[in-house]
C-alpha cells in the first residue's frame, strides 16, 4: 500500500513540475523559461525520427523528459549525447522504454511503457538520438 502511494506522489509531483514553464528570478520578476532554449534541428530530412517526434508528443513521455532540461528524467539532449547512433543502441534504448528501470540516471525509476510496441519505441529512440548536438 505504501509503495503504491509513494508511486502516485512522485507522479503527481513530476506532473505538477512538468507543467510550470515560468520561474521567479532573485528580484521576484516572473520569466517564462520556453524562450531561451536552442533550436531543435530539423528532423523533416528524417522521417523515422520525426515519426518519433510525433509518437512522443502523443504518449505521456513529455511528462518527465524535455529537450534540454532534464525534468523527473534526463533531458533528450543529455541522453543523444550520452549514447551512440546505431542499432545495437536503439534496440537497447527501445527496450528500457518499454519495460521501465532506474539506475542510469538517478534512483527514479521510468515507469514502463509496456503498450508500446518495439518498432515504435525504436522510432522514438532514433528522434531522442538526432538531438545529438553536432
Amino acid at each position: 500500500m505504501f509503495k503504491k502511494f509513494l508511486a502516485i506522489a512522485v507522479i503527481v509531483a513530476a506532473c505538477y513540475s512538468c507543467n510550470n514553464n515560468e520561474t521567479k528570478s532573485a528580484g521576484g520578476e516572473t520569466k517564462d523559461t520556453t524562450a531561451a532554449k536552442p533550436a531543435e534541428p530539423a528532423v523533416a530530412a528524417n522521417p523515422e525520427a520525426e515519426k518519433g517526434k510525433e509518437l512522443i508528443a502523443g504518449d505521456n513521455c513529455l511528462t518527465c523528459h524535455k529537450i534540454d532540461e532534464a525534468v523527473t528524467g534526463p533531458a533528450y539532449r543529455d541522453v543523444a549525447n550520452k549514447y551512440s547512433n546505431d542499432d545495437e543502441t536503439v534496440t537497447k534504448l527501445a527496450n528500457k522504454i518499454i519495460k521501465g528501470g532506474s539506475g542510469v540516471w538517478g534512483q527514479i525509476a521510468m515507469t514502463p511503457h509496456d503498450t508500446l510496441s518495439v518498432d515504435n519505441a525504436r522510432l522514438m529512440v532514433k528522434y531522442i538520438l538526432s538531438l545529438k548536438n553536432k
